[in-house]
């Protein structure tokens, strides 16, 4: 990419404002909008709200680490950046929609790059009947919660729950149980991204249960559906040295 047109966004971390104010001093930036690329500056949870705000957009996304974990991000490095941004690399990551059902009859809809989860709300475990393709699965899970990865998403809470690490390429899903009691040996399944998994709350009303989507959260569902939306897409840009492909093959091997 010759000269790209850049814009800059940035989380409210004092490290992230800093960064932005050295950087935008440094190079010639325009809207989002306008943008041939957008560099996010912040942590993974703030790489994931600049997916979703600019979704429609269709720009690629360069993130640089100026959080914590920072497994979305490459390396801060203000120099030389329209020379790097030149050499990136490209990965397009779809999301998961959820169609998430209420107790009152709203539904909501709502996105996710990394996953869709539903959780317990009260002390008692959650009872879910599980159904893929509409045909049941699991007739009920006695459990925390239960989840939908994206490979991309496979690191974050499906790896804490002690689902399976996903290589991007390869079209599949993480269902992820958490702190599953019945059936006790179910630890979860790997589907084909083609999949619509459909989640039924069973006792909602003794058992209430919430459900989330990366960062929107609904409270007192009775019924999710959950699907990858291939229409939508966001091309992820990475260093070639630090792509994520090679991020995602390393951690399954970390000890």
């Amino acid at each position: 990419m010759a000269d790209p047109k850049i814009a800059f966004v940035a989380g409210k971390s004092d490290t992230a404002q800093d960064a932005m104010s050295r950087i935008c001093g440094m190079y010639d930036h325009v809207r989002p909008d306008e943008a041939d690329v957008i560099v996010a500056l912040g942590g993974d949870g703030f790489m994931l709200r600049t997916l979703h705000k600019y979704l429609h957009l269709k720009k690629p996304v360069f993130g640089m680490n100026r959080g914590s974990v920072g497994f979305l991000m490459n390396e801060y490095s203000a120099e030389n950046l329209p020379e790097r941004i030149a050499k990136m690399e490209g990965i397009e990551i779809h999301p998961l929609r959820m169609e998430a059902v209420c107790k009152n009859g709203k539904v909501h809809e709502a996105l996710a790059f990394n996953e869709v989860s539903l959780f317990r709300e009260t002390g008692q475990a959650a009872h879910i009947r599980v159904c893929v393709d509409g045909v049941e699965r699991l007739e009920e899970m006695v459990c925390d919660g239960v989840l939908i990865s994206t490979p991309a998403g496979s690191t974050a809470y499906n790896m804490s729950a002690y689902g399976p690490i996903l290589p991007l390429g390869a079209g599949v899903l993480a269902l992820t149980a958490i702190s599953a009691y019945r059936p006790r040996r179910w630890r979860g399944a790997i589907l084909p991204h083609t999949a619509s998994v459909t989640f039924e709350i069973l006792s909602e009303d003794k058992r209430p249960v919430g459900a989330s989507a990366d960062f929107n959260e609904f409270r007192d569902v009775v019924k999710v559906k959950v699907y990858e939306d291939r229409s939508l897409y966001s091309n992820v840009l990475y260093d070639p040295e630090h792509n994520l492909e090679e991020r995602i093959l390393r951690e399954q091997f970390q000890v």
